[in-house]
């Protein structure tokens, strides 16, 4: 009679009979892992800090009219925070203070010394109530910077989109462009956001800086709770010689995600195309590791076991290393690269390994267990047990 199922323990016994195919099974498994945690965690990054989560009040960027896509090109008249502050109802207050923010939003080299490399830096210029507007902006470290001092503050992430160690932008350390020397004071984070790559400065020195006086890129107004977006609308289309549109801010980030799309969709492809070729190597080692063990098999199955109870056994093993060595990837992923900055057009992300990447990791592992105890085992159980035992 034959009998059903091989013992767990024979299958965790023999994954130390060799430690060479133990340790090729486990490095496949984590690379695997890895490769995916990567690709999700880049474009799960990108995805949170291009879409905007809901806050508690609503921003509405008003810009000059054909820049929708893209603020850095936009230029409007100074003038039209007053005018929009004093003219679209349902503007968030508090103590008072309208939540109007006038900004300037520019690309500029800057350099780390005097007649160092220029590096690509994204600078806004703000007034103080830019931090009620944004509430994701939060001061770590220092201070504002205050108007004519030539002072900046630097978010988070300006370190990586500038290509500089973080401590070359501590408090006290120095920018130059414009001819000038720029003093840091401040720190700031506003994670999952692209303010967390940029230098943010009095906007009225960077209007002396890029010789704009009369002109800044956008204004941004937070609407109180029953503020509508189209009384907005309504303003920016009814003031034709101001030249301005009224764009959602989580539309605008919506925009801008969608114009990488394409590049997230790379980045998916190549790991899927590389993490098959791991699959494919995993499969590769595990076969050989499995076909040379035909003999045994057909010792098992002349000792009883069925033909399902020995695919059982093999799938056991090669799980259990498949297993393993997805746990270790995902343990190496969140210790190496769970909040890696990475650098892109728009200033600098951070790679989010979140529950579902860490899930995706875990099943891009497991699947090479399972798809690779396949074809060793149909290998193994082909032959007839007589031949199967005369087999070296």
């Amino acid at each position: 009679m034959a009998i059903r199922q091989l013992p767990f323990e024979y299958a965790v016994r023999n994954l130390g009979r060799s430690r060479s195919r133990l340790a090729a099974s486990l490095l496949g498994s984590t690379l695997v892992v890895l490769l995916v945690l990567a690709s999700g965690g880049f474009v799960r990054g990108m995805q949170r800090t291009l879409v905007q989560a809901d806050t508690l009040h609503e921003n509405v960027i008003l810009l000059g009219t054909g820049s929708e896509e893209a603020l850095e090109r936009s230029q409007i008249d100074a003038a039209v925070a007053g005018i929009a502050g004093a003219s679209i109802p349902g503007i968030r207050q508090v103590g008072g203070v309208a939540f109007v923010s006038p900004e300037i939003n520019i690309a500029l080299p800057v350099r780390a010394e005097p007649d160092g490399e220029a590096l690509n830096a994204v600078l806004r210029g703000v007034r103080p109530v830019a931090l009620l507007v944004h509430p994701e902006v939060e001061i770590v470290e220092g201070r504002p910077p205050r108007a004519g001092e030539e002072e900046l503050m630097v978010g988070g992430l300006a370190a990586t989109r500038l290509g500089l160690p973080d401590e070359r932008l501590a408090i006290g350390e120095t920018l130059h462009f414009d001819g000038r020397d720029w003093t840091i004071v401040g720190r700031f984070r506003a994670p999952n956001t692209v303010m967390d790559a940029e230098l943010w400065l009095p906007i009225i020195d960077l209007q002396v800086a890029t010789r704009r006086e009369a002109t800044i890129s956008s204004v941004v107004v937070s609407l109180a709770e029953g503020g509508r977006f189209a009384d907005v609308d309504l303003f920016a289309k009814s003031r034709l010689d101001l030249e301005l549109s009224a764009v959602r801010e989580r539309d605008y980030y919506a925009s801008l995600a969608a114009f990488y799309a394409p590049i997230r969709a790379m980045v998916i492809v190549t790991a899927v195309l590389i993490a098959s070729g791991g699959i494919l190597g995993g499969l590769n080692t595990t076969y050989a590791a499995f076909a040379a063990r035909v003999r045994e098999v057909g010792m098992l199955q002349a000792l009883g076991y069925t033909r399902r109870a020995v695919v059982l056994s093999l799938g056991e093993e090669s799980v259990l290393v498949a297993a393993a060595g997805a746990i270790l990837g995902v343990g190496l992923g969140l210790l190496l690269l769970d909040g890696l900055a990475v650098r892109f057009s728009m200033g600098a992300f951070a790679l989010t390994l979140d529950a579902p990447v860490v899930l995706a990791g875990l099943a891009g592992g497991l699947t090479v267990g399972v798809v690779g105890a396949i074809p060793p085992a149909v290998r193994c159980l082909r032959l007839p047990v007589a031949e199967a035992l005369k087999a070296h």
